[in-house]
């Protein structure tokens, strides 16, 4: 079966203003996001991807662009399976406000057990995420054959219940794993299991310095802005 090549769209402006961007439109690339993009098709030079799937939101598809004008015979689809968890009432909101509220807890301790108001559950997230790399682990196969290679470009936490998914991890576990905007997530799909080759890898090892002010034990709703 093929190799998912999963991309999380560059740093957002909603990154670096501490915003749970979700699925609020006109959220764009930042200038290091964009930088972070035009990096793209350097680091996946020697990939032969054969399709591309992003998810319908303006940052994922700012993330790809120089990626398909570098291949201009590449065909992209968007798929909205892979788009943002749905955070309802959150969407929009600092994540500075959201950090005091109780479901935030229940998020970091027991997602399984979240769901955000007036949006979706992330048990809901994970298994629509889950259904489309299926569905198209077997059609990039029928079309370039069982060896091919794809790329799809989504978000922080789909992209996080996806790599729980591949390695068999309870969802409830799924905050213990980081991927960092832009980063380059690997997995190698069989007909038995699939093999994480790839996890959250920018080239940068910047974001693993002592920082001034110490991370948090929370893991960031959303993903994250990255190293500083």
């Amino acid at each position: 079966m093929p190799t998912l090549i999963l991309v999380r769209h560059g740093r957002s402006t909603a990154n670096t203003e501490g915003l749970l961007a979700g699925r609020t439109p006109g959220i764009a690339l930042d200038e290091r996001g964009t930088a972070q993009a035009a990096a793209l098709p350097g680091r996946l030079a020697e990939l032969p991807l054969c399709e591309i799937v992003t998810s319908p939101l303006q940052r994922c598809e700012e993330t790809v662009r120089p990626l398909l004008d570098a291949r201009p015979g590449l065909r992209v689809h968007t798929d909205e399976r892979i788009g943002e968890c749905d955070y309802g009432d959150w969407s929009g909101r600092k994540l500075a406000e959201l950090k005091d509220e109780p479901l935030m807890e229940v998020v970091q301790a027991h997602p399984t057990a979240a769901a955000f108001p007036g949006g979706e559950s992330m048990r809901q997230m994970q298994h629509r995420a889950a259904e489309a790399v299926r569905e198209w682990n077997a059609r990039v196969e029928r079309d370039h054959g069982a060896d091919a290679v794809y790329l799809m470009c989504s978000h922080g936490d789909v992209i996080k219940s996806l790599v729980a998914d591949a390695l068999g991890l309870h969802l409830d576990l799924f905050q213990r794993i980081s991927v960092e905007p832009c980063s380059i997530t690997a997995i190698r799909y069989t007909r038995l299991r699939p093999f994480l080759v790839r996890l959250g890898d920018t080239g940068d090892f910047a974001s693993l310095a002592p920082r001034e002010e110490p991370a948090g034990g929370d893991a960031p709703v959303g993903g994250g802005a990255g190293a500083p």
